[in-house]
């Protein structure tokens, strides 16, 4: 891991309610659900619901924040498996 100070001058906007993707993997099953999650949340009890959500069923889970880069959307891995289990 790297850190490094930074400015909080060098961004130019900033959004105080994030859109979430929560993807969750039924490995066996090689089936995927995926949510997107709106509203007054912060990402702790996005990741909270996604982390109990996953136990009850025995998957494993991806969160994501909803980004957009010119107009189109993407997203930003915040918590959870990294990269697609079934690839």
């Amino acid at each position: 891991m790297n850190v490094r100070e930074v400015s909080p001058l060098d961004t130019t906007w900033e959004q105080d309610h994030a859109r979430y993707r929560v993807y969750f993997w039924d490995v066996a099953a090689m089936a995927s659900d995926e949510y997107e999650v709106l509203g007054e949340v912060d990402v702790e009890e996005v990741l909270a619901w996604a982390s109990r959500y996953a136990a009850e069923r025995g998957w494993s889970y991806t969160v994501y924040a909803l980004a957009l880069d010119n107009g189109r959307p993407g997203l930003i891995r915040l918590a959870g498996v990294l990269g697609d289990p079934f690839a």
